[in-house]
């Protein structure tokens, strides 16, 4: 008799054995380009021997297919899309239920700052340290524990059910191998028939709002001079800072907090916010000509970003138009210096440089049936259901919303860990979220 998918629970030991060879292959998941490019099949191959016996050409019912968008350039980076068929593919009205964006690469980690070897599983408790066991490869040893179940109980579910595991989605320099790529070729047209759970969170609640992200840098434009002689010209140090502080100013009296964030609860509203200086060759007695501020914005998804950048870039026009309306530091601190008997004229002025292409961030459907089937199974497992909204970005996923695919997204590591050292998951979450996952398919169901 065919188990209840409501039941479905973790195969401890499978999913530790699993997650093991995946974690063993992290040396070679690091993803940094150009001194570390991932070789995704590594981890893949473990995945695809796992469920071998169960796939359709080995008498099973799993139809599995790895998908390498540019074999020619990267012959070892392949996506994985799983299927269990449901009982109307192939009709006029077909339903699906799909798992996507856990991911087979790995930010770096450094061995010497680790009080663990990141590249090995190892198991202390309930903790689970390692290299991707939050983020992400936890998440696919998960998901394919449960395609294993799947198809070893053979419920017949109206729904077909997918899980698509993919590449290259800790850095974006390498583009069009990874879930973009899937999406342009139609390769993920199946899954617009019903939700999409974008599988790549953490702490086991929804994330119902996440923030989009644009980097840049803010340079100012002076003249070198030796410091006895600071009226002679523009100190681009102090221009820089005056700058952002004006800009800043102005992003928060544009972008403040949208009404719509506390229906999300989203715990920051949108931001601007400087991280790093490049670095400056110079002295101490050496008054720079040059000087680089920069960080990145986070804005909120009811903010367009297009129109964001064009604000500043106006801001920043304005700004050169009247540099001499900026604050100064002091009598001998000037924005613009006039030509005068042995002093060149030198006028300063600002300019921004927006770094690769914008992550808009996203506000997930809340009156979607995929919303609400998560939300019931969390609330039912866990005891409450408390969704989150954070500015944290998830690449590609808003792309995937406005293709017409009806995003949700959660994860079962910890938040605490993503992209850290020592990162760990627990095992407990991870037995808790199999329960989830299969109660969601079975309201959907119902």
């Amino acid at each position: 008799m065919t188990k209840p998918i409501a039941s479905y629970e973790l195969d401890e030991q499978r999913f530790l054995t699993l997650l093991g060879k995946l974690i063993g292959e992290t040396e070679h998941l690091q993803n940094r380009p150009p001194a570390l490019i991932p070789i995704e099949d590594n981890a893949g191959r473990h995945v695809i021997e796992s469920l071998k016996p169960y796939l359709k050409e080995n008498g099973g019912v799993l139809e599995l297919e790895q998908v390498h968008c540019d074999p020619v350039n990267y012959p070892k980076r392949g996506n994985i899309i799983i299927e269990y068929p449901g009982t109307t593919k192939g009709t006029s009205s077909p339903k699906t239920i799909s798992f996507v964006g856990s991911h087979l690469d790995v930010v770096p980690a450094d061995k010497t700052a680790w009080d663990r070897n990141p590249f090995k599983l190892i198991i202390e408790g309930d903790k689970l340290y390692g290299r991707g066991t939050t983020d992400c490869l936890g998440h696919v040893a998960l998901l394919t524990d449960l395609f294993i179940q799947l198809a070893t109980e053979k419920p017949k579910l109206k729904h077909s059910i997918f899980a698509v595991f993919i590449v290259s989605e800790e850095n974006d320099e390498i583009p069009g191998i990874g879930v973009d790529a899937l999406d342009h070729s139609g390769k993920m047209n199946p899954c617009k028939n019903g939700p999409v759970y974008w599988v790549d969170s953490a702490d086991s609640q929804p994330t119902i709002g996440t923030g989009g992200a644009q980097t840049w840098n803010l340079t100012a434009h002076g003249k070198n001079m030796h410091s006895a002689m600071p009226y002679r010209t523009v100190n681009s140090v102090e221009l820089v800072n005056e700058a952002l502080a004006e800009i800043q100013r102005r992003f928060y009296i544009d972008f403040k907090a949208h009404p719509k964030e506390a229906e999300y609860k989203y715990d920051c509203s949108s931001t601007m916010k400087p991280t790093l200086w490049k670095p400056i060759a110079g002295s101490y007695n050496t008054i720079p000509g040059e000087s680089t501020i920069c960080g990145d914005i986070r804005l909120t998804p009811f903010y367009d970003m297009k129109e964001m950048r064009a604000k500043v870039e106006g801001y920043i026009k304005d700004i050169n138009a009247n540099i001499t309306d900026l604050r100064n530091r002091g009598p001998f601190s000037k924005y613009d210096v006039p030509a005068s008997e042995g002093i060149e004229a030198v006028r300063g002025s600002v300019s921004i440089e927006w770094l690769g292409e914008a992550s808009a961030g996203v506000a997930c459907k809340l009156d979607s049936d995929g919303y609400k089937a998560l939300g019931q199974a969390t609330k039912e497992i866990l005891g409450s259901l408390t969704p989150v909204a954070t500015c944290g970005t998830l690449p590609l996923v808003r792309d995937l919303q406005d293709s017409g695919f009806d995003i949700q997204i959660t994860g079962f590591g910890k938040e605490e860990t993503y992209h850290a050292d020592n990162e760990y998951a627990l095992l407990s979450d991870f037995k808790n979220a199999v329960k989830i996952l299969a109660r969601t398919i079975d309201l959907l169901e119902n």
